[in-house]
């Protein structure tokens, strides 16, 4: 049995296209998902484009913020059942005997290998999913919107786990993509007044950070930032993926404040981070998410705290993933979203 699949085949530029695949294999700790909704990541965007910084096995399916339903299972898995609603982490092959994953950080796992890029990921109609991976998902959260639980984590694991972030705190974020926004979402949840700042070509995507109760500007907010006591933002989180961007972090950040970055930027820096240290500055990396996040995050978006509706721009047939990575990638949407079955 063959499906449709957006296959990245290759590391030059394009090299994406819709090809038949084989119904995958799945060990006996797996299960077989059916996946019912993919969203598309800036990560796929880049291995489209090209102009990625991370390792790729082609050729590899795209796609690791999916949900879907259990079709058939690995002959040791306990617990789940056919047809149970889940969405899947992306940590598709880990180390369990590595030091940080026997702490639970096995998103840390330097040996990890994530869906979309190590092995074969979600866009298509059926992926081989670890039953370690899986999260239920009640009926009442449509599938539309759980399979950006993963983002959604990012953003949380970001904002809450690696950043101290206290009620009436100013917040900066850089960059109003998908991670950008989802952080001012979650620094909203933490009691943090929240300013998103983006380029001129951003315009449309900071009307909708703007709908989650935060201030955007255009390229400059150095005024909102100095308004409190003229010292500069608690946090400045950099969601850009531009290097650069961390010169305009050191900038808006107060003395004794954070800069966490979770955007990637492959470009070397070029400028002097001096005043890191003048201004007693702690910077904090980023990446990814372990199970409790998930969890967390599952239980925000089904009672609605954490909202994800203004992001999605729109929900595209397998076979017009291409119209959807376009409008992300001129900005036209924040968010595509696949279904393989549509």
């Amino acid at each position: 049995m063959k499906s449709a699949a957006v296959v990245n085949y290759a590391p030059e530029k394009g090299s994406v296209e819709l090809r038949e695949i084989s119904r995958p294999d799945y060990g006996d700790e797996d299960v077989l998902l059916e996946v019912a909704n993919v969203g598309v990541c800036g990560s796929d965007l880049h291995q489209w484009t090209g102009d990625h910084s991370w390792e790729v096995n082609y050729p590899v399916v795209l796609g690791h913020e999916f949900g879907g339903k259990i079709a058939e299972l690995g002959k040791n898995v306990k617990g789940w059942q056919e047809g149970d609603r889940v969405v899947s982490e992306t940590a598709a092959i880990i180390d369990e005997n590595n030091p940080m994953s026997r702490q639970g950080y096995y998103n840390l796992d330097p040996t990890r290998k994530g869906f979309g890029y190590g092995v074969n990921g979600a866009m298509t109609q059926y992926v081989s999913v670890p039953a370690r991976c899986l999260h239920k998902v009640p009926d009442s959260l449509e599938f539309t919107y759980a399979c950006l639980t993963e983002p959604c984590c990012v953003a949380f694991n970001s904002v809450v786990e690696n950043s101290r972030i206290k009620p009436g705190d100013r917040v900066v974020v850089l960059g109003p993509g998908t991670i950008g926004i989802l952080c001012s979402a979650v620094a909203r949840l933490c009691g943090a007044d929240v300013a998103v700042i983006g380029l001129e070509s951003d315009r449309k995507r900071l009307e909708i950070a703007a709908s989650y109760g935060c201030d955007t500007f255009i390229e400059n907010g150095m005024d909102w930032v100095m308004e409190r006591d003229g010292l500069g933002a608690d946090c400045v989180i950099d969601a850009t993926g531009v290097s650069a961007s961390l010169k305009t972090a050191m900038q808006l950040v107060r003395p004794k404040g954070q800069i966490t970055k979770v955007g990637w930027g492959p470009k070397p820096l070029g400028f002097n981070i001096d005043p890191i240290v003048q201004k007693n500055v702690a910077i904090q990396g980023s990446f990814s998410h372990n199970w409790p996040v998930w969890e967390r995050v599952i239980s925000l978006l089904t009672s609605g705290k954490l909202d994800v509706k203004p992001l999605i721009g729109g929900v595209w047939p397998l076979e017009e993933w291409h119209e959807a990575f376009e409008k992300m990638h001129d900005g036209t949407i924040v968010k595509s979203v696949l279904s393989p079955g549509q």
